[in-house]
């Protein structure tokens, strides 16, 4: 039987854990993306053409929203959960009656939230340099879900293996940044070599950033279904694997 009171609960406490303390989740998340842009359109023309009809400005924006959504989806699942393990108040959460599935649904669905807030902040902010419509609301929304859900999962792997906040660290700061500022956020892919183009491709963070920049700006490099059909395997297989280590237990009720 499925548990809406408790699952509601859950999710309720994680999102109210990082209200708490918005100026660190919600504000200085989007101050950081804003000196990315600063920096970046300073460095770069703002009226060089990145794809057709499309300035640097108006092209990194979208990027940067969807790179602050990535990080910040991972970071709130990540050290929730596993600074519940550290402090023992984890043993809580599994007494109660929750299922594995509910369990996920609370955390995850507290970094979707997250995850979206960071992001349209960064759209706020971004928009006193230069306005960036959405012009695709619900391919933008689905998008946005499976990205904050894709990276919340993870962070609940990341959560579960690992045994000291370094490995935590380590697991943000050598894959999801990397695969972050090698996903297109900075530039387009047409510029790379040969070489670097075809492993674009491999990257599922690329796909989460092109296909949201088709919602933004109207254009793209691939297909934004494309987008959609890797972002929903992604998400499916981040997924699955967050749901087998909560069913396994594993370091969790060992």
């Amino acid at each position: 039987m499925f548990n809406l009171y408790g699952l509601y609960i859950l999710f309720a406490r994680e999102v109210w854990r990082f209200l708490k303390v918005s100026i660190q989740t919600i504000l200085t998340p989007v101050i950081t993306v804003l000196l990315y842009l600063l920096i970046f359109s300073s460095i770069i023309s703002a009226s060089r053409e990145m794809l057709p009809g499309v300035n640097y400005l108006t092209f990194l924006i979208p990027g940067l929203m969807v790179m602050a959504m990535l990080q910040n989806a991972f970071a709130n699942s990540s050290s929730s959960l596993f600074q519940a393990r550290m402090n023992g108040n984890v043993v809580f959460i599994l007494l109660s009656p929750i299922s594995d599935f509910e369990f996920y649904l609370a955390f995850v669905g507290a970094s979707v939230v997250r995850g979206v807030l960071v992001g349209f902040g960064v759209w706020l902010a971004a928009c006193f340099f230069a306005l960036v419509p959405i012009r695709h609301p619900f391919y933008a929304l689905i998008l946005a879900f499976f990205c904050c859900g894709s990276l919340g999962a993870l962070g609940l792997v990341s959560a579960i293996i690992a045994d000291k906040w370094d490995h935590i660290s380590a697991f943000q700061n050598f894959v999801i940044v990397p695969f972050s500022f090698l996903s297109g956020v900075f530039f387009s892919i047409s510029d790379l070599p040969l070489f670097w183009q075809q492993a674009s491709f491999y990257n599922p963070f690329f796909y989460f950033v092109d296909g949201f920049r088709y919602t933004c700006l109207g254009v793209s490099e691939v297909s934004v279904f494309t987008s959609l059909s890797v972002g929903a395997g992604f998400f499916v297989l981040s997924s699955s694997w967050a749901l087998w280590l909560l069913h396994k237990g594993y370091n969790l009720r060992s």
